[in-house]
């Protein structure tokens, strides 16, 4: 599934920037403020003093950047924020009610459910009370654990409750029979963001790796263990990860879709991995349904992760296990876990404190409980208006793509016809799930909430556990419905527009046409549909499953085209003296390239359809196109983010995303009267004619 907003506070996820609950209980909801209506097209945020032809981003969200301060909890300010923001002052309102109406509802209700939940978070005072107590009996039942099976009886209990541990198992679709689900098992079980953390050789890697072991020491000690045992078990953390790490599929390695696709029997995968007993661990995870099939997608971590069960002693594992358990678990229990968990992830993202406890507690409901929220959400911000008429920029966003793919010289016809027909077969979801999510099943208790935690994961865990061998519900959607976000995902062939997206500043239903072509129609729509035929996205077919329907002739164009994406990009100084990885980066910088061009042509048609062609502002219709598209990607990032992005993250930083493709634009070039020479306006030569 392809993300394309780096969801603030940062790529490493919600708990990056701001992992821990603070001990203050939060403010009212009166005492926050609300927040300005966005606009999609906003003139107040434009530098005029800027030449548009020299740095166009500068010149489209100069006057705001030049105004603006991070707040210190966060690692990004920008539209991302402030539309979440908004957002989340909705679903506040939404669990402060069903926190206030919990004890008057059936106690098995999902509004007693949520309010249960939330409240528990809530609770600081507790929490404090509590300390390490709430995990007391997992910590005891990984300190008794002395044999290798007992060890991955005890790692599938973890992972059921949501920590990472040694690698990743999970029911996804099968890339090569796309209507029925497989169990992927994947590398996976580090500590620190990326792979690349524990191999790279210079002096800030190493810097990081010892400030991540005097973390891992730090939080031993703080569940028990004396300071100087911690520190013993926090090298072997550290010793262990390393050789998961050097076992581990870089992130432009795993971009292509069948090098992570490797169908195995279950005597193989048993050959494979040695003294990992699958039996073992399927029966403790919960897995009834016979599998005959898994897919290994990194059979060499598979094989290392084996080696590493045999070879290393268990008080090696004991004290990973013990770790990834209080990992997982320190946002939620006592402050001084939480001060030393956000303390460590803020090296990445550069927040300077924590969040207030309110968002923290909702958007961990949000991320585990989300479809109970969604209707009370929907309601009070997305009418089927606003739905219908963001649908109508999509389905006109499909049409122009499908005249593009007419009039592309460089495809053959023979691959032309497919496509066609997988474009014509691409599903969307706007809005909101048709059927809700049914949690008749999750328990939820009073009380400490860590265990609630780790019961809404296993509930999670126990509805998808058993999919492998069943077909691929296509109803489910993977973001919430308050989600500032979108995606495509190739194993169904579609794209998924959640409520919370298609609000100002991305749309607005009553809002200036052209400006919502440049912004849902350039960077949401656009983006997502051009996906499903980039550089990993084309390898799938109509119906999603992993298979070469492209002349090999036109392959070889598509990667000509491509690799002129790849130098663009790689040339672009993401922060200090790192450069844009441009391979890494290589799917998302096609997909708003293709996503802006073909908005572009949809604008044009439904400005000819309508026959207006009003100056707002003293900007044209094309002028507010770009820079909507442009305040699209209005964003303000801390370097400490940024260096980490540059390792993990396959989006470009928000200026590249908006001059790289608009200066391969002769269209926008014609808007703004630049000429050959101007920054924003790249030789001909070097243009991508791609999508």
């Amino acid at each position: 599934m392809l993300n394309d907003r780096v969801l603030f506070p940062g790529l490493i996820g919600v708990l990056l920037a701001s992992s821990a609950l603070s001990a203050q209980q939060a403010p009212s909801s009166s005492a926050v403020p609300i927040p300005a209506r966005l606009k999609v097209f906003d003139p107040a945020y434009i530098d005029t003093s800027v030449n548009a032809c020299q740095d166009f981003f500068a010149f489209a969200n100069g006057a705001w950047v030049k105004n603006d301060t991070i707040p210190a909890a966060f690692s990004t300010s920008g539209v991302g924020k402030e539309m979440t923001d908004a957002n989340e002052l909705v679903v506040r309102s939404v669990l402060e009610d069903a926190m206030s109406a919990r004890r008057n509802n059936p106690p098995t209700s999902t509004v007693a459910k949520l309010g249960r939940y939330y409240a528990s978070c809530m609770d600081s005072a507790r929490a404090e009370r509590e300390g390490a107590s709430p995990v007391k009996a997992d910590l005891a039942a990984i300190n008794a654990v002395s044999t290798r099976l007992e060890l991955i009886r005890e790692i599938a209990v973890l992972q059921r409750n949501g920590s990472n541990v040694l690698f990743n198992f999970s029911p996804n679709a099968d890339p090569k029979d796309a209507e029925h689900y497989i169990a992927w098992i994947s590398q996976g079980g580090l500590g620190m963001p990326d792979r690349d953390y524990y191999t790279k050789t210079d002096a800030a890697s190493d810097s990081l790796r010892q400030k991540y072991v005097a973390h891992v020491a730090k939080t031993l000690a703080l569940a028990g263990e004396s300071a100087e045992a911690a520190a013993v078990d926090a090298r072997r953390v550290m010793a262990l990860e390393t050789e998961l790490a050097k076992a581990s599929m870089t992130r432009v390695e795993r971009r292509d879709p069948n090098a992570i696709y490797h169908k195995t029997s279950l005597a193989d995968l048993q050959q494979m991995s040695g003294p990992i007993s699958w039996p073992v661990f399927f029966r403790a995870a919960g897995l009834t349904t016979p599998m005959k099939f898994v897919n290994v997608s990194q059979p060499k971590f598979v094989r290392r992760a084996g080696e590493l069960v045999a070879s290393t002693p268990m008080e090696d594992w004991r004290a990973y296990v013990r770790y990834h358990l209080l990992s997982s678990a320190s946002p939620w229990l006592s402050s001084d876990f939480a001060k030393e968990d956000f303390a460590y992830r803020s090296l990445y993202s550069g927040a300077k404190e924590m969040l207030p406890r309110w968002k923290r507690c909702l958007r961990v409901t949000d991320s585990q409980l989300g479809e109970a929220l969604g209707q009370a959400y929907v309601a009070k911000t997305f009418s089927p208006q606003a739905k219908a008429q963001a649908k109508q920029v999509i389905d006109d966003i499909r049409a122009s793509f499908h005249d593009r793919l007419l009039a592309l010289s460089w495809m053959s016809d023979s691959t032309r016809r497919y496509a066609l027909s997988k474009l014509a077969r691409m599903n969307e979801k706007v809005g909101y799930p048709d059927r809700w999510r049914d949690y008749s099943t999750l328990e939820v208790e009073d009380g400490s909430f860590a265990p609630n935690v780790f019961r809404a994961n296993a509930f999670e865990w126990r509805r998808t556990i058993n999919r492998p061998g069943k077909r691929v519900d296509k109803t489910e959607w993977g973001m919430t419905v308050p989600t500032v976000n979108a995606y495509y995902d190739p194993s169904v062939n579609e794209m998924v527009f959640p409520a919370g997206a298609l609000l100002p500043q991305t749309f607005d239903a009553s809002g200036d046409m052209a400006a919502n072509y440049g912004s849902l129609g350039g960077s949401w729509a656009g983006h997502e549909l051009t996906h499903g035929f980039d550089d990993e996205g084309r390898h799938y077919d109509a119906e999603g499953n992993l298979r070469d329907w492209w002349a090999a002739s036109d392959s070889v164009r598509f990667n000509e085209q491509a690799q002129r994406v790849v130098d663009q990009f790689t040339g672009y100084v993401q922060v200090d003296t790192f450069h844009v990885n441009g391979k890494l980066t290589l799917g998302e910088n096609i997909a708003d390239y293709g996503g802006l061009v073909t908005a572009y042509d949809a604008l044009e048609r439904a400005l000819a359809r309508s026959g207006q062609r009003t100056i707002i502002d003293g900007y044209t219709p094309e002028q507010r196109f770009f820079v909507a598209y442009a305040q699209s990607w209005r964003e303000h990032t801390r370097p400490e983010q940024l260096r980490t992005r540059v390792t993990v993250d396959p989006h470009a930083p928000a200026v590249w995303r908006t001059n790289g493709p608009l200066s391969n634009m002769p269209s926008f070039a014609k808007a703004f009267n630049c000429k050959p020479g101007d920054p924003m306006v790249r030789a001909s030569s070097t243009v991508p004619q791609i999508w």
